[in-house]
């Protein structure tokens, strides 16, 4: 019963001993051991095997249990010391305790007796200061009202003089009189309710409203609506009336402007009513010429009178331009049955030119409803014309010439405010100008077809470069030249309609003057394809391309890259020129597509043409008796006969393409994945083979191999590394070629006579 007591003791005491992780973790910073027994997971039987590892050790068991119990007497000696020094810490604590409540009650003693003198010197400072106070109210109410009598005595003595200066009309000392009372009169606002205030301050309005009409009689005295302008010209008293009439109310400014500016252009309406000959079309320079002499005038006679704020050779200017579009837009309705596209285009630049005139003399501050236009960046340099900088449109010719691509860039002139002011007129009659075009680029069309024809196709290309048709050239100038006239006058519809045909005739150039150049094989069904060329006899010659018609594919083909660029970066120009609602109504992706498909018909051209010189040696190759050759020599005919068709072709086709290499590194892939497969079937008809007979065919297939990789400088001087596309392609297919004839010669190995691969 004992020893369970004891035992049950001893697990009560490792319970209550077990610690958490974070305690043990705790300890364990706070007093780092290295001695096992401060282990958490002490064991017993591993420390007394420690101790004693052998028998022999058990001979100094006394000395480790004497060590034992000397480090146990020990710690019952810490043990009972700190247990001790525990006992007077509750006491102590409470002392403490006490001894802080006590200086804490002191120091809210000290505090509220702190706080009470404060209060009371407070109080003592405000009799002190009760009486200095009402001294300083006094003096700045007494401030207050001797100033409001300044003002008031000036306000009276001011209206007295105002009155009797503008019965005087000495409008130089009223102008500065009358800012001054009307400064003067804001400082009574809120004294609007004594009489006398509001006597003077009816007064003030009265004295302003007489100014005013007194001021529009003297102008309408100097400038009647109806008879000739004063001889004697504009004079000191309606100078300073102006400087008045800055200070009345803006009507009365806006007013003498409208007045003086109907009476200036009075005599314009006369000269060029809808009745006279001056006022049609061709004679519209007449109006432009008039106004500018108006505005000479004007500033000889009339430039010192008005205040320069009111901009008044601007708003001349500007009614002038108002009354002219309306003009313009009511003959032009009446007389449209004799609106010619000559006659319109000179109008139009004529007006536009005028329009610059204007930008650069004025500012455009005066306009209610313009605003600039938005700002083009400055386009890369190339040899693009959709890329160059456009001319000013002072200096737009009509006719645009193919030399100007050469000529230096010009500065593009700065935003024209007043672009459209006049010119707007114009664009309901702008069909006419479209309609031009139609007929202009049906007709432009043609002469290349012509052309063409009469000069036949391009001579061979001996230097590095593409040869481009000079047509595509002309066309996309004339078609800047078209966009850049009709974006001056209108950026709406009419832009969209012109872009309709633009694309109308890119379809045309494509089909009429590229693909319909490209030479013809001859097959059963027509198209691009010369599949007959892979059905010769045996022996016969393959019809191939000559010298000029391989020339003429890849200068198509080289055109049709050029108009696929190009039309892109029409697209771009276009959508810069329109409206931003009309964008997406811009499209020029089907005629992008089409000048894609040409590019694609002619590589397809150039590879079937040298496909087909290469079949006769490839049957050639296929009807050998390959089980008769008894030693492997050199290449075969049939070999010599494929490289000598590639040394002809290709180096004619890449001097050709030069200014394309992407696409001549695509007619080498495509004639690539054409030719290894059709070897490669040509192989398994060569049946039956020897065993000499498939290793003379695989140092054929070898040499075939070479000669693909070094395609596309093949025959040229500059040497270049192939691209990597292509070397894939040309490795993978020849080398599958070479794994077939090996297994072949495998088979025979293993003791067949013949291999039929």
């Amino acid at each position: 019963m004992m020893e369970e007591e004891e035992l049950e003791f001893v697990e009560e005491l490792e319970a209550v001993l077990q610690l958490t992780p974070e305690v043990q973790l705790a300890i364990e910073q706070v007093f780092p051991s290295q001695d096992p027994l401060d282990r958490a997971d002490f064991n017993a039987v591993e420390y007394i095997n420690t101790l004693f590892p052998t028998e022999q050790s058990l001979a100094n068991i006394d000395e480790v249990v004497n060590k034992i119990r000397l480090k146990i007497r020990r710690l019952d000696d810490n043990i009972r010391t700190v247990v001790r020094g525990q006992t007077n810490v509750g006491q102590d604590g409470r002392q403490a305790l006490e001894e802080a409540q006590k200086a804490i009650q002191q120091l809210f003693g000290k505090i509220k007796d702190i706080k009470d003198k404060a209060e009371k010197s407070e109080q003592m400072v405000k009799e002190i200061t009760r009486d200095i106070k009402q001294l300083d109210h006094a003096k700045r109410h007494l401030t207050t009202s001797i100033t409001t009598l300044n003002h008031l005595h000036m306000l009276a003595g001011g209206v007295d003089s105002l009155e009797a200066m503008t019965r005087r009309r000495q409008y130089g000392e009223v102008a500065n009189l009358l800012q001054g009372v009307m400064n003067v009169l804001e400082h009574f606002h809120k004294y609007m309710g004594i009489p006398q205030i509001r006597q003077l301050s009816e007064r003030v309005k009265a004295a302003q409203t007489e100014l005013g009409q007194q001021i529009l009689a003297d102008f309408e005295e100097a400038f009647p609506s109806q008879g000739t302008k004063r001889p004697g010209g504009p004079s000191n008293v309606l100078r300073d009336a102006c400087l008045v009439a800055n200070i009345l109310d803006p009507r009365i400014k806006q007013e003498i402007i409208k007045k003086f500016i109907k009476q200036h252009l009075s005599e314009y309406l006369v000269l060029f009513q809808e009745n006279q000959d001056v006022a049609w079309l061709d004679k519209i320079d007449r109006r432009y010429a008039w106004i500018k002499r108006q505005l000479v005038d004007y500033e000889e006679k009339y430039g010192r009178m008005f205040p320069r704020e009111w901009c008044m050779a601007e708003r001349i200017a500007v009614e002038f331009c108002h009354v002219t579009r309306t003009e313009l837009a009511k003959i032009m309705r009446t007389r449209a049955k004799e609106i010619e596209v000559k006659l319109l285009l000179f109008a139009i630049q004529r007006t536009t030119n005028f329009e610059g005139f204007l930008a650069k003399r004025f500012s455009g501050c005066t306009l209610t409803d313009g605003s600039l236009q938005k700002k083009l960046e400055s386009p890369p340099p190339s040899t693009n014309p959709f890329l160059e900088d456009e001319p000013a449109p002072e200096t737009e010719e009509l006719a645009t010439e193919k030399g100007d691509l050469d000529q230096p860039k010009k500065p593009k002139a700065p935003d024209n405010p007043f672009h459209g002011i006049v010119s707007k007129c114009f664009e309901p009659h702008l069909y006419v100008y479209i309609e031009s075009q139609d007929k202009n680029l049906g007709e432009l069309i043609d002469r290349f077809v012509a052309d063409f024809k009469a000069q036949g196709p391009p001579k061979p290309n001996t230097d590095e470069g593409g040869a481009v048709l000079p047509s595509c050239a002309d066309l996309f100038v004339y078609y800047k030249k078209c966009m850049v006239q009709c974006s001056q006058l209108s950026t709406g519809e009419p832009m969209i309609a012109l872009t309709t045909i633009f694309q109308k005739y890119l379809r045309e150039y494509a089909w009429k003057i590229l693909s319909g150049n490209l030479p013809k094989t001859t097959t059963s069904s027509g198209g691009l394809t010369i599949s007959s060329l892979l059905k010769e006899k045996e022996g016969s010659e393959a019809a191939k391309f000559t010298l000029e018609e391989l020339c003429l594919i890849c200068g198509i083909l080289s055109t049709a890259e050029y108009c696929l660029a190009t039309t892109q970066q029409l697209e771009e120009k276009l959508k810069e020129k329109v409206d931003v609602s009309l964008i997406e109504r811009i499209n020029l992706t089907g005629e992008m597509d089409t000048f894609s498909t040409v590019i694609s018909s002619s590589i397809q051209l150039l590879v079937q043409d040298l496909d087909a010189a290469c079949d006769p040696a490839l049957t050639a190759m296929s009807k050998m008796q390959w089980q008769n050759v008894e030693h492997v020599g050199d290449q075969s005919p049939y070999v010599t006969s494929v490289i000598l068709h590639i040394k002809q072709n290709v180096p004619i086709i890449r001097d050709n393409l030069a200014s394309t290499r992407k696409y001549f590194t695509q007619f080498c892939i495509k004639f690539a994945n054409s030719f290894i497969p059709k070897f490669i079937t040509h192989l398994f008809k060569c049946k039956p083979i020897s065993m000499v007979g498939a290793e003379q065919l695989l140092l054929d297939t070898h040499s075939l191999k070479m000669v693909l990789l070094d395609l596309p400088s093949i025959g040229s001087q500059v040497v270049r590394k192939a691209p990597a596309s292509y070397t894939k392609i040309v490795v993978k297919g020849m080398t599958r070629a070479e794994m077939i004839l090996k297994e072949s010669q495998y088979i025979k190995a293993e003791g067949s006579s013949t291999v039929y691969p």
